[in-house]
């Protein structure tokens, strides 16, 4: 069984839609995605995600379900630098996150007082219960750090949803800590990541991810990649985002 996770085009989040280059995002991207025979997709509810997904979904003929716990991971906390606004779970400087060393940790990350306030592990097995709940359907149930492969398959599905969110997936899947994802991956708009699973022992599965973030739809195209979701390079290319 292959997951493709789909990050969204190029975003507009004012109007929750995509930029007049996401939308050329996603239509290079329909034209990688059309060419899969998908077992099934699925969206998150956010008008960027869903937008993305229209493009390919209009060229094959099909729908997509919509779930709530594909969108954009909630959670709001007091960053240390910024305690006076409330920023997104995985919005922190360097220097300030890495001092903490369960972050690290896979069964660690959750416990500092600053995620504990703000019920992020709530948020995080609310949607990985759910991820397993869509593998059971699709034949693979989770057991302890594997999953059964109850009725082993080479289907593909795809998943269009936000970078965020894909991070807790890719945690679950691959038993990691999603802050030395959030921290250490960044997925450009309309990337797709794929995940696979191996069957070394019958009936017995893991989740394998054979790339990630991959936009070679784009530069097949020749369209540059959004800079979305990353910071300056170095700190005096004016003309990147800085924080």
């Amino acid at each position: 069984m292959k997951l493709l996770i789909v990050r969204h085009g190029d975003p507009d989040y004012s109007i929750d839609s995509l930029t007049e280059k996401g939308w050329r995002e996603a239509e290079l991207l329909a034209d990688r995605l059309e060419k899969i025979d998908a077992a099934a997709y699925y969206v998150s509810p956010l008008g960027r995600a869903k937008d993305t997904a229209a493009c390919t979904l209009k060229r094959v003929g099909r729908t997509a379900v919509e779930y709530p716990w594909l969108q954009e991971f909630q959670p709001r906390i007091h960053r240390p630098d910024v305690e006076q606004k409330l920023s997104i779970s995985w919005d922190w400087l360097p220097e300030d996150w890495t001092k903490e060393p369960r972050f690290f940790l896979r069964d660690q990350w959750y416990k500092p007082q600053v995620f504990q306030e703000a019920g992020v592990y709530e948020e995080y097995r609310y949607i990985i219960t759910e991820l397993d709940k869509l593998l059971g359907r699709h034949g693979y149930e989770r057991d302890g750090e594997l999953y059964r492969a109850v009725r082993p398959n080479n289907d593909t599905v795809v998943l269009f949803c936000h970078f965020g969110v894909e991070c807790v997936l890719l945690s679950h899947l691959l038993n990691v800590s999603p802050m030395v994802l959030w921290h250490g991956t960044c997925a450009a708009p309309t990337s797709v990541t794929t995940v696979v699973t191996e069957e070394r022992r019958k009936g017995k599965a893991i989740f394998r991810m054979s790339s990630f973030g991959d936009i070679s739809h784009l530069y097949a195209a020749h369209e540059p990649p959004a800079f979305a979701a990353r910071f300056c390079e170095c700190w005096d290319n004016e003309d990147e985002r800085h924080d």
